[in-house]
């Protein structure tokens, strides 16, 4: 797809012509993920902070082959399952790299990775109230949807299909309904 301003997408104040975003989690090595990025023509990548190396000048960094001036880090609270945790990560993204734009994730369970949303809205109203711009991993239910929208979050991302299984849009009228009941972009996850 060619980038134009129809397909361009704004989040939080920032606007990006590709709408992929890839991770940096999997990858054998961060050069193959520099690389996947790269073809990928995406603009965005999270960085799953619990599990990259950013600080340790002994071992490979994630930016010394992810230039964040070149690509949007979105630092993400991948592993965590609780409130505390992904606010405690989050803030240490910041005072790592500044980074304010953030992705909340804030899981029930290690087996299905499916998302937390009392713990994710409790966090997704402390990050706002602290300044962060939330893009919040949520189930697919249009009535949560709402209310993280509600709480300030700049994007909404609802599962298609729970992470690793492959399964597709398994509820394609519930992804329908949180589309057109949204004033932020909703972002599939």
């Amino acid at each position: 797809m060619r980038p134009n301003a129809e397909n361009k997408i704004k989040i939080a104040n920032r606007e990006f012509s590709s709408r992929l975003i890839i991770g940096t989690g999997k990858y054998a090595n961060y050069d193959i993920n520099k690389r996947a990025l790269e073809a990928s023509g995406a603009e965005i990548v999270t960085v799953a902070i619990r599990r990259v190396n950013l600080t340790d000048i002994n071992k490979p960094k994630l930016t010394d082959f992810i230039d964040p001036t070149k690509y949007m880090f979105l630092p993400n609270t991948a592993g965590c399952f609780s409130a505390h945790e992904a606010l405690r990560t989050l803030r240490l993204a910041r005072e790592i790299g500044g980074w304010n734009i953030v992705k909340l994730e804030v899981l029930a369970d290690e087996k299905n990775l499916y998302p937390n949303m009392i713990e994710t809205i409790n966090a997704s109203e402390k990050l706002i109230a602290d300044g962060f711009s939330v893009l919040a991993y949520c189930t697919d239910d249009p009535i949560l949807c709402k209310i993280l929208e509600q709480t300030g979050c700049s994007a909404i991302m609802p599962l298609g299909s729970p992470i690793g299984s492959g399964l597709g849009i398994l509820n394609p009228l519930n992804i329908k309904m949180i589309i057109d009941q949204a004033k932020v972009p909703i972002i599939l996850d």
